[in-house]
């Protein structure tokens, strides 16, 4: 196992989606790979007018206008991918996050332990 899945505490929800990106560079439309907790994998056809290290925002609009505003920070870049930790989120954004969250791993307990690993990250 590598460091990068020993670290990966939150499970990853695959979830084809696309969603916005707002960054002070510019925005774009990408298709979303993955969600947790603390961060998504998206997809971009053209090269995205952001670096690692910067911060963004990503919308993702669900089902009766539902909006997930993630506020995120470009952790890596392999184009086409892009991975993005989370950042301090909205309640209502968080909330639907959890929810989503909830509904794709089907077991409450799972959701309970990553939402303590979550708040314990960041103490």
């Amino acid at each position: 196992m590598n460091n990068d899945n020993e670290r990966r505490r939150f499970t990853r929800i695959p979830f084809d989606a696309e969603c916005e990106l707002h960054s002070p560079s510019g925005s774009a439309v990408v298709k979303l790979i993955d969600i947790s907790l603390r961060g998504t994998l998206v997809e971009s056809e053209t090269d995205l007018p952001i670096g690692v290290g910067d911060m963004a925002h990503l919308h993702l609009y669900l089902a009766n206008d539902i909006l997930i505003d993630i506020p995120a920070i470009l952790t890596h870049s392999e184009p086409p991918y892009y991975g993005f930790t989370a950042e301090e989120m909205d309640i209502d954004s968080i909330t639907h996050l959890r929810r989503l969250v909830e509904l794709n791993l089907g077991d409450e307990s799972l959701l309970e332990r990553e939402l303590e690993q979550l708040i314990d990250a960041d103490l």
